[in-house]
């Protein structure tokens, strides 16, 4: 937990444990390893997403939690909706949000296709939206929640060839700041977190895709990505962006409000 010592975790961990978190397109990537970081502190997980479910869910059960799966396709709202009354009545409350499910397709704008940029918009931005809209009351009620939206760090800045997912990230953002501002004097947080490159499947796919187009090995094709935009050089982790998530749930992270807090290699401070 971002450098903490054993006491600290163990504090977190008393004051998270039976909890309930859902966390969105968590079955691979960024999200399975969030959904595991929030096991590992006791907090009971409702997964969703469209990667290898039963694996997934294994490795979640294995940190000793309660963990049950909703296939909500998160471009329909009333999917949505359905989703949080689920969750909610399986287990008896939703205690933790993780808006983490997103999806990318890159082209100029001039030829960026109409659908793509309605799904990704849908998906990447509107589903956090209506998540946020069916999670808040009970949140509100219960005078506790943690809403946490995975952004990105192009919620801060921008790259060609993005126009739907740097429009739908700092969508995400401006989003996350009035969640903050409508709940502030409540025990309702919201923030954002905006990873950089994390080596995640979609990414893979990007490393391979150059590897290809330049003729070079995956392993170069992945260096160069990274250090295109990374001043480190080092991908992001999923253990390091579950770290984040698990302060951010934690009672020292109770002021923390509307924040945009990028994990990004240096990234956002060029």
């Amino acid at each position: 937990m971002l450098g903490t010592s054993n006491s600290t975790k163990n504090i977190t961990m008393s004051y998270l444990k039976g909890k309930t978190a859902l966390v969105t397109g968590s079955t691979s990537g960024i999200g399975l390893g969030i959904a595991i970081g929030l096991a590992k502190q006791g907090v009971n997980i409702m997964m969703n997403g469209f990667g290898e479910r039963e694996a997934a869910m294994a490795e979640v059960k294995a940190c000793g939690v309660e963990v049950d799966y909703h296939g909500a396709d998160m471009s329909k709202p009333t999917e949505i909706a359905e989703l949080i009354q689920i969750t909610e009545a399986r287990f008896g409350a939703l205690d933790i949000l993780v808006n983490n499910a997103g999806i990318q397709y890159t082209a100029k704008v001039e030829d960026f296709p109409a659908d793509k940029w309605e799904a990704i918009i849908a998906i990447n931005l509107s589903s956090a939206f209506y998540t946020s809209h069916y999670a808040l009351p009970g949140m509100q009620n219960r005078n506790w929640g943690r809403i946490i939206n995975i952004a990105s760090v192009h919620g801060l800045v921008g790259s060609s060839q993005k126009a739907a997912y740097v429009a739908a990230k700092h969508g995400i953002v401006g989003l996350t700041k009035v969640i903050a501002l409508e709940n502030a004097k409540t025990g309702v947080t919201c923030n954002a977190i905006c990873p950089g490159w994390v080596l995640t499947p979609l990414v893979q796919n990007q490393v391979d895709d150059r590897a290809k187009r330049e003729g070079v090995t995956v392993e170069a094709a992945k260096q160069a990505l990274v250090s295109e935009k990374q001043p480190s050089g080092q991908f992001v982790t999923p253990e390091q962006l579950a770290a984040l998530t698990v302060f951010l749930c934690g009672a020292d992270a109770s002021e923390v409000r509307g924040a945009a807090w990028n994990m990004d290699g240096g990234w956002a401070s060029q």
